[in-house]
């Protein structure tokens, strides 16, 4: 612990907001990505642990928001209304409305005022990590955080476009300002661009600044790859560096996040350590053995 005006401050912990997927709940994603969890803990230890991240002697925190959004069953692909009497607990940060592109997003706001609240009562955070909807939901946030992307929406605005969401403004009482810091990296596993509605373009035009990594599953049917790329393409160094760690990496599964293959761990924790700047802190833990209780499921 920091002494700081005679009280005693947290020690800093490297703090990721983990955006959960369509049909999800903060709760159900903690679950499923246990394991990736106790990885990331691994390498992010407490100091003075070897490897620990010496901007974050605390460690690691993740916090998994729940989406504000009840679907109904009828909401839910593959979902047996005859056979389920009961609605599940599955939540979205939105709707996807309409037979094809160009989509809209019935609920949009809820969703990204819901992210601005936890933003609000429980950062400030480093980075996000999201899951599908929630990857895309991750390349939004990273976007709305940067400097100069207020003026890009008002812009857009002009022409037809979103307005930049009211919860991410607040009135200092001096000039109004985002929220919140721009994030230092996102992470999206098997997650999209938005619609090619023009509602949408001031999220990726400029185009996303913040490092963002991304993990695709090589047969993924849930979200064709086309989506994938075009949030990839929408960042700078969208791909990476020359030199740097690979900013698109595939798996060869379909939709879900390969929390226990270590070598897709590890492409992680490269890249947020890259970002970081403490690659010359990496860990060398050894070998662990892998529980079964600990294996990838599929969701």
């Amino acid at each position: 612990m920091a002494i700081t005006n005679g009280k005693v401050a947290p020690v800093r912990k490297l703090k990721i907001l983990m955006i959960h997927g369509y049909t999800q709940s903060g709760h159900s994603f903690e679950i499923k990505t246990k394991a990736l969890k106790k990885s990331l803990e691994k390498h992010f230890p407490t100091a003075p642990k070897p490897g620990h991240l010496r901007q974050y002697p605390g460690g690691l925190e993740l916090v998994y928001p729940t989406a504000p959004l009840r679907l109904d069953v009828t909401d839910i692909p593959g979902f047996d209304v005859d056979g389920d009497k009961e609605s599940p607990e599955a939540y979205g940060w939105w709707r996807r409305k309409g037979d094809g592109e160009p989509y809209t997003y019935e609920g949009m706001e809820q969703g990204l005022a819901r992210l601005a609240q936890v933003l609000k009562d429980e950062g400030p955070f480093d980075g996000a990590i999201g899951f599908s909807q929630g990857g895309a939901a991750a390349g939004m946030l990273a976007s709305l955080l940067e400097t100069g992307r207020r003026e890009a929406f008002e812009a857009a605005q002009s022409k037809g476009g979103m307005r930049y969401p009211d919860p991410f403004v607040q009135d200092t009482g001096f000039i109004e300002e985002v929220i919140h810091a721009p994030l230092r990296f996102a992470v999206s596993y098997s997650g999209f661009g938005a619609s090619t509605n023009a509602l949408y373009q001031a999220f990726y035009e400029p185009k996303i600044r913040t490092p963002m990594c991304h993990f695709l599953g090589s047969v993924d049917t849930v979200v064709e790859e086309a989506r994938s790329l075009r949030l990839v393409d929408a960042c700078i160094h969208g791909r990476g560096k020359e030199g740097g760690v690979p900013r698109v990496i595939y798996h060869p599964g379909g939709h879900f996040l390969p929390s226990s293959q270590k070598q897709y761990v590890a492409a992680l924790v490269a890249f947020i350590r890259e970002v970081l700047g403490e690659t010359d802190q990496a860990a060398s833990n050894g070998k662990q053995e892998q529980k079964v209780e600990d294996m990838d499921v599929p969701f």
